[in-house]
């Protein structure tokens, strides 16, 4: 492999790393502060996608499609955690895996009804949709790199809102002590459906941006779920710098491994997996 095929394939770990931290983030924020096991985060990274598809078709700008549809996932994720997490908080994880994957199901049906089956396409903003050129030969999408550049900018953000802010602090205490942060007359109702509220608006925004590139079709939350899954277990649940270096870890993995391992490469993310839990059972990090 020369150089530029490289540093393209650099590029493409990067990228895929930073948007599997934006869905990631968001469920170990979840688990961890919420202690939800919530299997139905994957569908909110398919129905993002989807408002993508649907937005896009109506306003003919993705940018416009993105503006209009965080908003209404910031909103559909605090009623739903009104509506029907905020009662799983005192019942056992069994009762939270049938739930939250009841919502599967009815997720995926609900998109079978409204838009069907097939496999649709997203087109890429205009002004990125050029190529930079590398080499002689190859190129790369203009788009890729806006991704990682978003994905960067809300990582910092978020680093911001947790670390700097007062709601981050108490978002933190609550992430290390709930039943204190009550006794202090903390309302930790509206933490959890901010916390909620905000995981969803992270997985949903990273299916939007992903949509032009990886095509939009049923169940393509699946994958993400399990894979996000594995970034929480190694970076350590309930954090949010663990699940940045781990998905910077299985990105870099899934990648390389496709290319210099491909006979494997579906195994390698999981047998990382094992081999940190081996040696750090709680995973990277603690809790924030």
């Amino acid at each position: 492999m020369d150089f530029i095929s490289f540093f393209i394939q650099l590029l493409n770990a990067v990228q895929y790393s930073l948007v599997l931290f934006l869905v990631a983030s968001g469920l170990t924020l979840v688990f961890g502060i919420m202690g939800v096991i919530n299997l139905a985060h994957g569908s909110f990274y398919m129905i993002g996608a989807y408002l993508a598809f649907v937005l896009t078709g109506t306003f003919d700008n993705l940018m416009i499609a993105i503006a209009v549809g965080l908003p209404l996932a910031f909103v559909f994720g605090a009623l739903l955690e009104k509506l029907l997490i905020t009662h799983l908080y005192n019942r056992d994880h069994l009762e939270q895996v049938l739930l939250t994957y009841g919502l599967i199901l009815i997720f995926e049906e609900i998109r079978s009804l409204l838009v069907g089956n097939d496999v649709h396409g997203v087109p890429v903003p205009e002004w990125l949709a050029g190529s930079i050129q590398l080499g002689d030969i190859q190129t790369y999408p203009v788009y890729r790199l806006a991704i990682s550049a978003v994905c960067i900018l809300l990582a910092i953000g978020l680093y911001f809102l947790i670390q700097r802010t007062r709601l981050g602090m108490m978002i933190r205490a609550g992430n290390h002590d709930r039943v204190m942060v009550q006794a202090l007359g903390i309302n930790i109702n509206r933490i959890y459906m901010f916390v909620f509220a905000l995981g969803v608006s992270l997985a949903v925004l990273s299916g939007m941006l992903s949509a032009p590139v990886s095509s939009v079709f049923p169940n393509m939350g699946s994958h993400v779920l399990i894979v996000s899954f594995v970034v929480v277990v190694i970076g350590g649940i309930g954090s949010v710098w663990g699940a940045l270096l781990a998905s910077l870890v299985i990105g870099f993995t899934d990648t390389f491994g496709k290319v210099f391992l491909p006979e494997i490469s579906g195994m390698l993310v999981y047998l990382v997996m094992a081999a940190v839990l081996l040696w750090r059972p709680e995973g990277l990090f603690n809790r924030n």
